[in-house]
């Protein structure tokens, strides 16, 4: 019996001319060896677990919803080593923020308002932090030719200069887009944009964040998948994170007036993300600048929660009242058991925040057994659900 050919790679196939490696491209396989775990270095975390050392992150977001906001406040948050937005950087650090999109005197605008909202003085981030305008400076790396995709080396090796010369701990590029001219549904061309800005990454050291627009997506909720074109900048990113603006149903829970000012940041997929009052969730703030100009700035939103203030004495008293009288559970009706809340705790139906902390109550209440839902026949003998004691509070 013929015995078969064992594989070879350089085996030469009948009709195939036999192709040696080419020069310095020999492949091999590095063998592993044991390594005890607690030597291994630890990854550097500079910010939240977003940004880290050698690696990149991602941030998408549709247009306006505040991811360049976000990274302005967040970026001087690291240069000045405080929790400007509840999350306390590793230390203090230098950023090199390129915006390929506003001039330099808006860029100016909105890193001023910031600064000056939260409080922060010259000595928070001069000497740490670099800004520059792509109207002013371009910084692409990769361009299409008939060839392909292809990296700028020069471009390349500049930035990595000027990373090490200034000793730069993080990398901010909004948008990625504008950092090369590929063809963006090319996953081939994508993917060599987003692995030359990793090795950049890699090779000094750094931190490099890159701020992704998103697709259309008709109204849907965003993803860290619907980042415009190609798939393969997610796929090389450590981290990513997608930003929503706050819906309808969520202005009316959390009573808000203006909810598009409102957006919550999500890691990963958005249909993995905690329910809404769980969500990290941030407010654009008008903040007048000494030039008279109105600037919005980030800040930190925390979403209400209805038992705030309320003590056990005031659901003992809501609870007497809902036993002195006949209250419906239907919030449309005109003996809504709300209004019994609202005169207790002296709130406001008509009020759009009293009545989102009205029916939380009634939420938190009735899934502890302080209320409960029964139905009872109502004077024309229908069916109807009313609220009535369930366990009274101790006073």
């Amino acid at each position: 019996m013929r015995q078969p050919i064992p594989f070879d790679p350089f085996y030469e196939q009948p009709g195939e001319a036999f192709q040696p490696p080419m020069p310095g491209k020999a492949i091999r396989a590095k063998p592993f060896a044991w390594i005890e775990p607690d030597t291994i270095p630890k990854r550097q975390f500079i910010y939240g677990g977003h940004h880290t050392r050698k690696f990149i992150s991602t941030t998408v977001a549709p247009g306006g919803v505040g991811k360049s906001s976000l990274g302005i406040v967040e970026m001087l948050a690291m240069t000045s080593g405080k929790p400007l937005l509840g999350i306390s950087p590793s230390g203090r650090f230098k950023v090199w923020m390129w915006n390929g999109e506003d001039p330099e005197d808006e860029l100016q605008r909105r890193i001023m308002a910031a600064a000056v909202k939260h409080g922060l003085a010259a000595s928070d981030f001069e000497g740490r932090l670099f800004v520059d305008s792509g109207r002013d400076m371009d910084l692409v790396i990769a361009e299409q030719t008939r060839d392909g995709a292809q990296v700028i080396a020069p471009v390349i090796d500049a930035i990595k200069a000027t990373i090490m010369a200034n000793k730069i701990d993080v990398v901010i590029i909004d948008p990625f887009v504008s950092s090369h001219r590929v063809t963006e549904n090319d996953n081939g061309a994508i993917d060599r944009v987003a692995k030359a800005w990793a090795k950049i990454a890699d090779d000094t050291g750094c931190a490099v964040e890159l701020v992704h627009h998103v697709r259309k997506t008709n109204g849907a909720e965003v993803t860290v998948e619907d980042g415009r074109g190609a798939v393969a900048l997610l796929s090389a990113a450590r981290s990513a994170r997608v930003l929503n603006v706050m819906t309808e149903d969520e202005g009316a829970r959390a009573g808000v007036e203006h909810r598009r000012l409102h957006f919550r940041v999500d890691n990963g997929k958005s249909n993995l993300a905690p329910p809404p009052d769980k969500s990290d969730w941030y407010k654009i703030t008008s903040v007048e600048i000494g030039n008279g100009d109105h600037v919005g700035v980030v800040t930190v939103w925390k979403w209400p929660d209805p038992l705030d203030q309320v003590t056990v004495a005031d659901l003992r008293a809501v609870q007497d009242a809902v036993a002195a009288g006949q209250w419906r559970d239907n919030s449309q009706a005109a003996d809504w058991v709300g209004k019994a809340v609202a005169q207790v705790m002296q709130l406001d139906t008509g009020n759009k925040q009293h009545k989102a902390k009205i029916i939380g109550l009634l939420k938190i209440w009735k899934k502890s057994g302080m209320l409960v839902v029964a139905q009872k026949r109502d004077a024309k003998r229908e069916l109807r659900d009313y609220v009535e004691v369930g366990t009274f509070a101790d006073d």
